[in-house]
């Protein structure tokens, strides 16, 4: 590794130092207040919240905040005791004594082992595409993509459908005249209604009496999230379960296993094994699926070599370098320990990787460190992530598309609202193809070069919390523009380039603390006092003629 990428490496960790200040509790705005009218009476409709006709959209607002915690947040609130009693049942949790008498006892018991937590519950409701499709079978993802033109990859696997109908959501909204917030029938205009029902009996929910298909639509959304932690939930007992049981497969016992026994822990594990195997075969699959189960991959266990490598380092040079892509590495993880689930899926999203059924927080971290040196792969929807309101409103003025134009021309159109329209209209046109989406790619081409060299640059405190909030990052009280302008650069260029940080983004700040950055790796890697001055004087000058270097290029 040459110095000067084993400094910018390294700076990535050293920007991490100050980080444990950030991520203080912060109040973030509630999903629906960026709502459209006919979603916000959608919501409550669904939910059998009376509400006056006309009303305008402030005072639905406010009908909707006065109802969101015990139907979005805490829905167990309006249970009734013998709900509350099946939840703690199928938890596995005793009712605590007199409490059969006390809905307020039980309700108390509910929230202390519900699913999420009010927070996670709350940051859920700003991305509802990133969960609302994962308690879809198969066979219903391959129809909602056939019927709206979602080209899919062979072969067409369910982790491939997921991403693919996730990243065409908006624009099928779009296309269907609605918001896509709170998803309005649109949705499920490829279910028969005997999917619905299916659903609903999946999930252990009545069906409406009497039935008709808005009513059935309707029950199925107001459920989905409750379903969606429900299959979370159970699939995160299962791997419990599993890991349980492989612990007792240990080599040994699968050497003395007879055939039949492999069979029957094959079985019993959901391991598919082909017509024919043989039990040496069995055994080693076995062990595949312990180690996937148990994290003990090749994958799993590369995290873990970061404190071998650093305490290994010693003086030599060479070894300082390898333990500095490894500390680049840690950065990236202590980063992504922050991001929401809406970001982390976004990541991975954005490189064309599937994200897995039912994928807990710490599994999406787990699959984002896995790909955390692959950049974001040519254009896709979150290409407009770091572009200033003016980058947008141009885009949009080109897009070809008409209603991507009248909302570059609304003056009271935010960012987001630009985001959002950009996102739309970029998926309208990659589902195009042809001519389309080659003339738009053209023209970001240009306008990605002028977000690149100005990012941030001209954005607002208020849209620079947003981007912030975004990720899942609270922003401290008292922070600076230039504060929050250095904390979204930084967490943008995690997002777009993971470890395989472009040089132009972290040359100039090498230039203005070498010998810090230095010293933490001397410390951090254990490289010799002497050795390390002089190899930060080295540094520098190296760093310094670099940077002038990509500031020309720039």
């Amino acid at each position: 590794m040459k110095l000067s990428a084993t400094f910018v490496s390294v700076l990535a960790v050293a920007n991490t130092a100050v980080a444990s200040s950030w991520f203080s509790k912060s109040v973030t705005t509630p999903a629906y207040n960026k709502w459209h009218e006919t979603e916000l009476e959608r919501w409550l409709a669904d939910n059998d919240v009376p509400y006056p006709t006309p009303a305008d959209r402030k005072e639905l607002e406010n009908i909707v905040g006065k109802n969101w915690n015990k139907y979005a947040v805490k829905p167990y609130e309006e249970w009734d005791p013998e709900q509350l009693n099946a939840y703690l049942t199928l938890k596995g949790m005793e009712v605590k004594e007199n409490a059969e008498t006390s809905k307020d006892s039980l309700i108390a018991q509910v929230k202390d082992s519900w699913y999420e937590s009010e927070d996670h519950a709350q940051e859920a409701w700003t991305s509802v595409k990133d969960w609302i499709l994962d308690t879809w079978t198969e066979s219903q993802l391959k129809e909602f993509a056939d019927k709206n033109g979602i080209p899919v990859p062979q072969p067409r696997q369910r982790d491939t459908l997921l991403q693919q109908a996730r990243q065409n959501y908006e624009a099928i909204a779009k296309r269907a005249g609605d918001s896509a917030s709170y998803p309005g029938n649109w949705l499920y205009e490829s279910w028969s209604d005997s999917d619905l029902k299916s659903w609903l009996d999946t999930y252990g929910f009545p069906t409406p009496q009497p039935t008709n298909r808005d009513k059935l639509i309707s029950q199925v959304r107001r459920n989905s999230r409750l379903a969606y932690l429900k299959m979370q939930d159970k699939s995160t007992s299962a791997t419990a379960s599993a890991r349980a049981a492989y612990k007792t497969a240990t080599d040994a016992a699968l050497n003395s296993w007879s055939e039949s026994q492999l069979k029957e822990f094959a079985d019993n594990n959901g391991i598919s094994v082909p017509q024919g195997t043989k039990p040496n075969e069995l055994r080693s699959l076995i062990r595949k699926n312990r180690a996937e189960v148990m994290g003990n991959t090749v994958g799993d266990q590369a995290a873990s070599t970061y404190g071998a490598a650093s305490s290994k380092a010693g003086n030599e040079y060479a070894k300082a370098s390898d333990s500095a892509s490894l500390a680049a590495q840690d950065a990236f993880n202590n980063v992504v320990d922050t991001w929401s689930v809406s970001r982390l899926k976004a990541y991975l999203d954005a490189r064309g990787i599937p994200v897995p059924q039912s994928s807990k927080t710490d599994e999406l971290r787990a699959l984002v460190r896995k790909n955390h040196h692959k950049a974001a792969s040519g254009w896709t929807a979150w290409t407009f992530d770091d572009f200033s309101t003016e980058n947008l409103k141009n885009y949009l003025a080109n897009t070809g598309d008409e209603s991507a134009k009248a909302v570059s021309e609304k003056a009271d159109a935010t960012r987001e609202d630009l985001v959002s329209a950009a996102q739309s209209a970029y998926s309208s046109a990659s589902s195009a193809g042809g001519d389309t989406y080659a003339s738009v790619t053209s023209y970001l081409i240009q306008q990605t070069d002028a977000a690149k060299a100005h990012a941030f640059d001209v954005w607002t405190d208020t849209e620079l919390k947003a981007h912030l909030d975004s990720y899942g990052v609270p922003v401290p009280q008292g922070s600076t523009t230039e504060d929050l302008r250095a904390m979204a650069r930084k967490h943008s260029t995690y997002f777009k380039y993971g470890t395989n940080s472009p040089s132009e983004t972290f040359f100039a700040k090498l230039s203005e603390g070498v010998q810090e950055t230095w010293d933490w790796m001397k410390e951090k890697v254990g490289v010799a006092g002497d050795a390390a001055q002089k190899e930060a004087a080295d540094a520098k000058a190296k760093v310094d003629a670099r940077a002038e270097e990509v500031r020309d290029e720039l």
